[in-house]
């Protein structure tokens, strides 16, 4: 699952691209020439959350596959000891 940038947070600092150590992502440049950052390369994040860690804006979510989630539940404790 790819990370996300929050264009209404993101100032467009590019710490992202510069931080990332996979090069998920990179400047797109637009009409009038200014560079944006964006998620080019979405499927190769590891997610290490490097991006999301130093993004002074915090503008950066990361979107966890299944199996990274870690499910927890409470287990009661044994009262017999």
């Amino acid at each position: 699952m790819p990370p996300i940038i929050e264009k209404s947070k993101c100032t467009e600092c590019g710490t992202c691209v510069e931080i990332c150590p996979l090069d998920v992502f990179r400047y797109t440049v637009d009409e009038r020439g200014k560079k944006h950052p964006c998620v080019k390369y979405p499927y190769e994040c590891w997610h290490c959350r490097a991006c999301m860690k130093d993004c002074p804006q915090g503008a950066i979510s990361i979107r966890y596959p299944l199996s990274h989630m870690m499910f927890t539940m409470d287990v009661p404790e044994d009262s017999e000891k």
